[in-house]
């Protein structure tokens, strides 16, 4: 680590405009590199695990970008001068994030990783702007120690408020939540009445998971609001609720259903950055389990598909999860399968869709969909006409396609 007490060397005017050259060029495509860099972090051994937790991949992303945007601005204001940290914003979401989920400091080792990936391309950036051996030598190496020493003090940084924050939650019952409830997780020998004395939740009789999560840690206090509302939904005086993240709960009912009135909805849509994973209800420990890995899973498929849906269930995802645990293979199916009906307006998707889930009866589509008989019957044959086989032909295929396109958002485009 570079001491402060040393001088930090000045690099000639010539170097200094090559470093600002170059941060811009950084700037310029920060959002690749900054998904480079959350890919190094994240599979990393120590992050390797989280790396399936939306909330925490995205808390990553979002840190890297942070610190990248911060790296190359400095450098384009004052190029080659030492960065200061700023131990603020995203990178102070991410060490109380750490601690949250259990980590310690050696998980800042990811941080080592990303660096090796950030020199790298920043060396590219470095060749594409001069041929000079010697400019490029004095580029280098003012650039090497900039970068390595930045991260030096990041890491110290994070190190020291990973350390405040832990002192902060060893006192709290956040804290022994958290922790029995990993351990009930994970399966460990912890008797029923030392996790519920610690939960203050009963382990028997209905359980039914849920995660309330937002893809913005902006959004996070309309969490526990999201919350509230389907605890009143299950009819229930009480829940479990650990928090998982900045960004998502971790939440139990003693009920064996949530029911999604229209009135749940409208409120729940009044939050609409909030999104919310159901697991199945289950029964007792087991279900308290299962109820909870199931809706972990639910939250990594609309992720996954940025799926538009505030609300998922499992039993209404299960049979899409299982199709798109390869995205790229999904999207081909969906195109082939359904050709130029997959670009069709959102109203002809539904109307196909309805009139199929419906066992193809028009007259029930039309009740559903508010609209005539005749209208879906039409819309129907201009599917129909649409898709490169006959509906006729390929029936199941065509329904799986359109199953899938409907937990679709608008960043799962499909390439034409």
């Amino acid at each position: 680590m570079w001491s402060v007490d040393t001088p930090w060397p000045a690099p000639s005017e010539k170097i200094r405009q090559l470093i600002r050259s170059g941060a811009e060029v950084a700037l310029n495509t920060r959002d690749e590199f900054a998904e480079e860099l959350r890919n190094a972090g994240l599979n990393s051994l120590r992050l390797a695990p989280f790396a399936d937790d939306p909330a925490l991949a995205e808390n990553v992303r979002r840190v890297n970008l942070f610190n990248l945007l911060h790296w190359a601005s400095s450098n384009i204001q004052e190029p080659g001068d030492r960065v200061t940290v700023a131990m603020h914003g995203e990178n102070l979401l991410l060490a109380h994030d750490l601690v949250r989920r259990g980590l310690d400091e050696t998980a800042l080792d990811s941080y080592r990783v990303a660096e090796s990936v950030a020199w790298r391309r920043w060396t590219q950036i470095c060749f594409d702007l001069s041929s000079d051996a010697g400019d490029l030598r004095e580029l280098l190496n003012v650039t090497v120690q900039s970068i390595s020493t930045y991260i030096d003090d990041l890491v110290a940084a994070l190190a020291t408020r990973m350390e405040a924050a832990r002192q902060e939650l060893s006192s709290s019952t956040h804290a022994q939540r958290s922790a029995a409830v990993s351990l009930l997780l994970e399966g460990a020998p912890i008797t029923r009445a030392r996790a519920e004395s610690q939960l203050g939740y009963a382990l028997t009789g209905p359980q039914l998971a849920a995660i309330v999560w937002t893809r913005s840690t902006e959004d996070s206090t309309h969490l526990e609001r999201a919350a509230q509302v389907l605890t009143r939904a299950g009819n229930v005086g009480h829940r479990l609720t650990v928090v998982a993240s900045l960004s998502s709960l971790w939440i139990w009912l003693p009920t064996r259903d949530i029911e999604m009135t229209e009135e749940v909805d409208r409120e729940l849509s009044k939050i609409p950055t909030v999104h919310v994973a159901l697991g199945r209800p289950g029964l007792d420990l087991a279900g308290f389990r299962s109820s909870h890995l199931e809706a972990l899973s639910v939250q990594r498929f609309s992720d996954r598909l940025s799926s538009p849906h505030q609300v998922a269930r499992y039993e209404d995802v299960q049979l899409a999860a299982l199709m798109t645990a390869d995205t790229q293979q999904a999207d081909d199916f969906i195109r082939e399968t359904l050709g130029d009906f997959a670009h069709a307006d959102a109203e002809a998707i539904e109307t196909l869709f309805t009139w199929i889930a419906l066992r193809c009866s028009s007259v029930k589509a039309a009740e559903k969909l508010h609209s005539h008989r005749n209208t879906v019957i039409r819309k129907v044959a201009a599917a129909d006409q649409l898709l490169p086989r006959p509906l006729s032909d390929n029936f199941i295929a065509v329904a799986a396609a359109l199953e899938l396109l409907r937990w679709q958002g608008d960043e799962a485009t499909l390439a034409s």
